[in-house]
Formats: C-alpha cells, structure tokens, sequence
C-alpha cells in the first residue's frame, strides 16, 4: 500500500523546459518500479501504471497516444505483476501478467484485455517447463516442446534447453521455423549447477557461453555455424559470474564483427581480449601510447589495456558506466579502463578508440559520465563527482577537450542523459540542490547546436577504411570477406552532422584466407594463436553429430567458413558431412512431460507441500514474437556474489579497503539458464 503522489512532468524541447501534468493523472502515486512503459520507436504510446491503495484485485493505468499532452484513464481487472510490454511492430498490443500469474493480452492499447491463460511461471521446486505459441494472440495454442527448463530467441533462432530424462543434465536444442522441428546443438550437456546464455547472436551465428563444471566463475565461448547447431570452441575461462548475472561482453555496434569481453586468468586476475572477426581469435587490447603501465604490470614497459564493464560495476567499483559504442558513431568507443597486466581496483581513466578497438587513446583522467551526440561529431562527459557545475566537450573525438560552466551553484549530480540513437544534440543534466528543509530538483539542458551552428560540407568528410592496420598489404581492412570504406568526418572539423545524416560505406569483396574460417567442430584456437588445433578430448575420435534428425560424419582439416563471410578464392579448407544412414532424433521434447497434472501451490500452513506446475508461454506472431522474460515472473534467484577475483587481485597487490557487499558470501544458485533469454 502506497501513501502520497507522483509528480508527472513533461517536455517537448528536449528537456530544456518541463509542464507540471500531475494533474492529467489526478495526483495518482506511480508504480516505483515499472510505473512507465514508453511505445516502440516514435509511436507515441506512453502507459503510466499506478497504485490503488485497497485495491489487491485490480489495478489502474493511465494510456496515452500523443506523447503524454492527454491521458485515458483505465481500471484494469487484475494487478499488473510486472511492466507492461509492447509488441515490437504493433504498439496497439499489449502483455504483461497478473500478481496472480496469470496472462494478459490487450489489441487495443490497454483500453480491453483479455486473460488467455493462468499460472504462467516457473516454481523452484520444479525445473520445467511446456513450450507452447500462438500465432492469433492466445485463441489457440500448439505445444510445441516438453521438458523445457527455459527458452530464447536471438536472430532467427529459437532455443530451449531441455531436461534430459533420468538425469540432471540439460541440452541446448535450436529450431528455425519457430519450434515445428527442433535439433540439438552440439554443444556440452551441463547440470543443476551450470548455466547456458545466448551472448550475442544475429542471422547468421549465435555467441553461446558454457558455464565451466563448479564455483569457477568462468566458462566457454562457443560460435555457432549458420543452423546453430554445430559449434566450436572460440574463447576459454570466459568471466562469468557464478550467479549468472554479470559478463562483461560487449558488443561493439560501431565496427563489425567486433567484441569485446574479459577472461579469468590462472591466477584469478582478469584481463580484456577483443576480437575482430566474430571470435574467430581473441587478442589482448593495445597499450596506448599516451598511458603507463600500472603497479599490475611486472614489465613496466610491455602491458595492456583492460576494459571496465558490467563485473566491475556489479563489484561496486567507481565505475559509473558501462563501454558506450554507437552504430552511427563509426569506429568510437567509449570506456573506462585500466593499463597493466589486469584490470585494477584503482579508480579508472577514460579512454577512446577511434578505430573500433585496435588503438586507444587516454582521454580524461578519473571516472566519469559520458555520451555521443551528433553521429560522434560531439562526446560529452561529466566527472564522476557528487558536486558538478561544468562539462566538458569534445569535436574531435576525444583528442581536445573543452569545458563549459553551466551553473554557478554546484548541484548534487545524479545523471547524464541524451536522446537514444547518438543523434540529438541536446543533452541533459540531472541533480539537485538541498537546503536544510528541502530538496530541489534541477535538470540543465545544453544545445550544441550553438556551438556547431555551420552544417557540414563535403570537404568535412574523408574516406576511412574500417579494420584497417596495414595499408602496404593487399588484404588490409579485410574482415569477414570483405572490405568497408567509410565516409568519415574529420577529426580538424568543427561542423555538425546533423539529424538526416547517414553512415555511407563502399563494401569491396576479398580473396579468401585462413582468417576468414572459424575452428571446426572438435577443433579450437589457443589464445594468441591463429592455428586451429583438435580439442584434447576429441583428438583421435570420429567427429560424428546430430544433423536434421540424421547422424552425420564430418571429415575435416579444422576449419570452417564465418557465416555471413564473403570471400572468394583463395584458401578453401576442405570439409565434409557424410550422412551414415543413422536416425538421431532427440525426442526429449516430444516425450511424455515429466508432470502431465497440474496443481495449485496450497498456502496453508499447516498442509502437505505440493508442486505448484506451469506452463511457460511464448507469443510468436508472424511478424515478431513476445517473451515474458522469467527473472521478473517468478522471482527468479537472489543474486549473491560468491567471491571476488577483484578482491584476491587486489590483495595481492597490496591494496587493502575493497569493500565488496558479498564477496565472501554463498548462494544456492538454482536457476542456471536465466540469461539464456537476454
């Protein structure tokens, strides 16, 4: 039961002014944790869900369609569990569910709904599920898998993984026709205390990570070929965290084909690689030119950079952003980040590449908040300091930087924010101000555009080939089968963009070499080699394997193509699936569910325990598909940190005062496959 209202505000100027609204939503107290669910793209549907004190059964949402100047108020018959979720090409339909468990689904933007099944989640005493879909928004349902422990979608795959009979392992099956037929992946089986999680995928291969047996916080990164089933070794001791929440890879969207991540080294220290070429090899990040090697490194002249990500912010250390990269922002990223052997506990520097990754560059000193604006024509940032009155800029990528005293009282900084997409020139600066009765809330708005007031021109662009490090060889720039030049702007140019501008490139195919070939299934590449080699287990065995229900026999010299390369001639591996005339349907999801009854779960305090069964359900339209992702239905687990590697590091070196909230604590981790849905 909540007491009070919310304060609503509105602008249209991109922060510079706001509306007090309150009064659209009649002083209404707005859910904390999930009050405001923003349409899809530019559709301007915004839901505002609110508390009714008294009122278990039923809840209260606030619709509108034209950004936020009118409101419709609507009782809804259940309380929403969780955010109200928006079909990603049709804004007018909605789901979310019930503190009840039940589905609900709305097509007319939340004015009707309709309850289109019940008890939709997972119980912890129980570790499957039934896979069903829809395709007339829950009229009818198909199953189409059993035994499922969780579900998800990346790219135009569909995964499960799937309870196997009589044991406690589980395997990770794919289908590409929406669940209609399903094969297993060739992937390792993992049990109760392992965990799957699709890291990245798209239409053309999936970045699967293997929890390691144990409290070992590490796994394997596999890649898969263009079906997602047959799957090769691509990084070993991935950090990942026992507790199954925290990795630090990251995609970087202003390159292809570029990632970058963080391994757990043999003495618990952890150190970034990058890859170039959709893991086909990982390398350690550059030391720039302009930094010095920290108190990790034993050769004070020869270290690397390390990336601060998501482990370290989960840690607690000052690290108040994750790596920030933009599609339209061409080869910038943006981190913070160490310089020795690991990565250290010490507060961490700024640095930028603008090149995608293979060179870097110390650009601010400390930690600090930034953003790109103006396609990477402007970076911002404002240092990580609870009292602030300026800002600093940059137009030339970071190398020059500016300072700009936005107010003359320093105010309480809590946030830097900009509009999605890189492309605004406006940013927004959030705090507060605190007398000794009261606490004002203060956003600045900043518009560059009165900095760049001249548009760009021709002579402001240059041509820039991307993954380019060595103009004298003919492959230079060659990733993935092909070459991309870009139209760049200059770095001495200080002009804007503006809203309508688009990245252009000149794509160019290559000859193919070794670079374009991943290791084979049964085959992996060392760290720091380039040469695939047979995995120990494998070497010497027949590598057969599961393919469209048949078993097949592949010969091979240890590699195969990228999916989605594009080279011609060249080197060509050989490579071969002979079909040995032998059935290998793996029916674990066509058997008989391990429960066929359902059962309420009995409150009584004094009764026998029964199971409480369900049934997980996903929402597949022919355009697009709707999860309910199950961390926020069922509770999911409560993440508790077993070690910190950080910690031992530290130690190690001589650093004392590390307070990380858990770090010594122990966890029952029962829910292993929750980031298979991310």
């Amino acid at each position: 039961m909540s007491f009070g209202q919310s304060k609503l505000y509105r602008s249209e100027d991109y922060g510079k002014t706001f509306t007090d609204i309150t009064d659209l939503i009649n002083n209404t107290f707005i859910r904390t944790e999930f009050g405001m669910a923003i349409g899809p793209e530019n559709s301007g549907k915004v839901i505002l869900t609110g508390d009714r004190s008294g009122h278990r059964s039923s809840g209260r949402i606030f619709r509108s369609s034209d950004f936020a100047k009118n409101f419709v108020l609507t009782d809804l018959p259940f309380h929403p569990l969780t955010q109200i979720i928006y079909h990603s090409q049709n804004s007018d339909l909605l789901l979310t569910l019930s503190t009840e468990g039940s589905l609900w689904i709305s097509k007319t933007f939340g004015e009707k709904w309709k309850e289109i099944h019940k008890d939709v989640c997972l119980a912890k005493c129980m570790s499957w599920w039934e896979l069903s879909k829809t395709k007339d928004f829950g009229k009818t349902f198909k199953t189409i898998g059993n035994n499922i422990y969780s579900f998800g979608l990346g790219g135009r795959f569909l995964f499960a993984s799937v309870m196997v009979e009589k044991s406690k392992t589980r395997r990770i099956h794919v289908s590409l026709d929406e669940g209609e037929t399903w094969n297993m992946a060739q992937l390792p089986s993992v049990g109760q205390e392992q965990f799957y999680s699709i890291l990245a995928a798209n239409d053309d291969m999936v970045f699967m990570h293997v929890d390691e047996p144990g409290d070992t916080g590490h796994g394997t990164i596999y890649t898969s070929d263009d079906q997602g089933i047959i799957y090769s070794k691509s990084l070993e001791r991935h950090l990942y965290t026992t507790t199954g929440g925290e990795t630090d890879f990251t995609n970087i969207t202003s390159l292809r084909g570029t990632y970058i991540t963080s391994v757990l080294s043999e003495d618990n220290s952890i150190q970034s690689v990058i890859t170039f070429d959709e893991g086909g090899e990982w390398v350690h990040l550059r030391k720039p030119e302009n930094a010095k090697c920290d108190s990790t490194a034993k050769n004070k002249e020869e270290c690397n950079l390390h990336i601060h990500a998501s482990y370290s912010i989960s840690q607690k250390l000052n690290v108040p952003m994750a790596p920030l990269t933009e599609p339209n922002a061409v080869g910038i990223i943006i981190s913070h980040g160490s310089v020795g052997d690991a990565i250290s506990i010490t507060n961490p520097d700024v640095y930028i590449s603008d090149d995608g990754g293979y060179t870097w560059s110390r650009t601010l000193e400390g930690p600090h908040h930034y953003a790109i604006l103006d396609s990477g024509g402007i970076i911002v940032a404002v240092e990580q300091t609870h009292f602030v009155r300026e800002i600093k800029f940059s137009t030339d990528e970071g190398q020059c930087w500016h300072s700009y005293i936005f107010s003359e009282e320093p105010i309480f900084f809590t946030g830097l924010a900009s509009e999605p997409g890189a492309k605004s020139m406006n940013v927004s600066i959030w705090g507060f101000q605190e007398s000794f009765l009261s606490r004002q809330w203060i956003s600045y708005t900043i518009d560059f555009q009165d900095l760049l007031s001249r548009d760009c021109e021709e002579k402001d662009y240059t041509k820039w080939l991307a993954h380019s490090n060595n103009p004298s060889n003919p492959s230079d720039g060659c990733i993935l089968g092909y070459k991309e030049e870009y139209r760049r702007l200059r770095k001495s140019s200080v002009c804007k963009n503006g809203r309508d501008y688009i990245v252009t490139k000149q794509p160019s195919v290559c000859i193919c070499t070794l670079d374009d070939f991943l290791c084979d299934f049964g085959y992996f590449r060392p760290e720091n080699q380039s040469e695939c080699v047979e995995q120990p287990e494998l070497k010497g065995h027949d590598l057969e394997f599961c393919l469209y229900g048949k078993q097949e026999l592949l010969k091979t010299s240890g590699y195969r193509k990228i999916p989605g390369d594009k080279c011609v001639g060249g080197k060509n591996p050989k490579r071969k699936e002979t079909d040995l005339k032998q059935k290998c349907t793996s029916d674990y999801l066509r058997s008989s569910p391990l429960l066929s009854a359902f059962f309420l779960q009995n409150t009584s305090s004094n009764s026998t325990p029964v199971i409480l069964a369900v049934i997980a359900l996903m929402l597949l339209t022919a355009v697009a598909g709707v999860v309910i992702i199950k961390k926020y239905v069922c509770g999911g687990r409560f993440l508790v940190h077993r070690y910190s590697v950080l910690q031992q590091h530290a130690e190690a070196n001589g650093f004392e005062g590390l307070d990380i909230p858990g770090a010594t604590k122990s966890g029952y981790h029962d829910d292993s496959d929750e980031d298979l849905l991310e």
